[in-house]
């Protein structure tokens, strides 16, 4: 099971990519650069890629709708060249709040848009001269559409690898099926490992079945808070916030799929409670009304014994790389999290 941790950088940016270098000491094997309505992530992973020399880079995650598929494979084919093939594609939809409301652009055929923005990067990294004719994209524009000058080209340089790995963000199930037919890894969010095989088995299975020889296993990318040792109860709470602001307000009512997959999960009545406080602007009660079930079962705070059995849970469900967010207050106590549970989940 491979560690990652997403780049937090509250407290300055240049001073953690400065620890991403201890991290990686400790055992860290990638890192997972965000891009929300934040500064862009990709001048971010050039300057990890410059600090850094074994670790991993990905996009966690790229939203599909705001780059065109063709510079979105440019832009990873220079990660990759920068990092001497250590990056990885993460892409996903986002959501129609920060796509509409950020960007001014349409939110809509997600699952479509993505399958041919992966056919179009993987033809743009083997150097082929770029054809495609898609319901969302066509490529190059019909002289209808345009000036008519339009003409097949390939990318100018020769990539790194002529197959970037692909990680893409979902969780509804026509959305995890795509993923397990086309994509080297999948990122859900929220991830419980015992009911995992129950909200998602079927369209992981389906998905699967169509999958491509020359495709490796599925990487299952799981995130949890971390922390290690005894009378650590109260920090399950530090994650309450953040599952109020995506199950409560990351969508309109019936527009959230967060909250949808709460309600998945088994939890409709706290769902439902959770996203009524958050939208008329009782935040702090909404926080409190996260189940605490919830938050034990997608984090890793506890005991040396408890977490080596959450983390033998998580390898059954099909985990391949876990992304934790340290709970400490330095680099060094960040860093020994980092080295314990790269332990834990080699004996678990």
């Amino acid at each position: 099971m491979r560690i990652g941790m997403p780049l937090n950088y509250s407290g300055g940016f240049k001073e953690t990519v400065d620890d991403l270098a201890t991290y990686e000491k400790a055992g860290l094997d990638i890192v997972y650069v965000p891009e929300a309505y934040s500064f862009d992530a990709v001048s971010q992973m050039g300057f990890i890629a410059a600090r850094t020399e074994r670790l991993e880079i990905a996009s966690g995650i790229l939203q599909i709708y705001t780059r065109t598929p063709t510079l979105t494979a440019m832009t990873a084919a220079g990660l990759d060249f920068v990092s001497d093939g250590r990056f990885t594609l993460g892409i996903g939809a986002s959501g129609p709040q920060v796509i509409e409301g950020f960007h001014g652009v349409p939110y809509h055929a997600p699952l479509g848009r993505t399958r041919e923005i992966v056919d179009i990067c993987r033809q743009v990294w083997r150097r082929e001269k770029v054809q495609h004719e898609g319901k969302h994209y066509r490529i190059p524009l019909p002289a209808d559409q345009g000036t008519g000058l339009g003409k097949p080209l390939k990318i100018i340089n020769h990539p790194v690898r002529d197959r970037i790995p692909i990680m893409i963000a979902a969780i509804g199930p026509k959305n995890v099926e795509l993923v397990a037919e086309i994509a080297e890894a999948w990122q859900p969010i929220f991830y419980l490992p015992e009911r995992a095989a129950e909200v998602w088995g079927e369209p992981l299975a389906a998905g699967k079945a169509k999958r491509d020889a020359s495709l490796p296993p599925l990487d299952v990318v799981a995130q949890a808070p971390l922390a290690i040792g005894e009378g650590l109860d109260d920090l399950l709470d530090f994650a309450r916030p953040h599952v109020a602001l995506y199950v409560g307000g990351m969508g309109a009512k019936g527009k959230n799929f967060y909250n949808n997959l709460a309600r998945r999960y088994g939890f409709e009545a706290e769902a439902e409670l959770i996203q009524d406080l958050y939208l008329s602007g009782k935040k702090e009660e909404a926080a409190a009304a996260v189940p605490r079930e919830l938050l034990e079962k997608t984090s890793l705070v506890g005991t040396a014994s408890h977490v080596k059995e959450r983390l033998a849970a998580l390898k059954e469900s099909g985990v391949t790389t876990l992304n934790v967010t340290p709970l400490a207050s330095d680099a060094a106590g960040r860093a020994k999290l980092i080295e314990q549970v790269k332990q834990l989940a080699t004996d678990a």
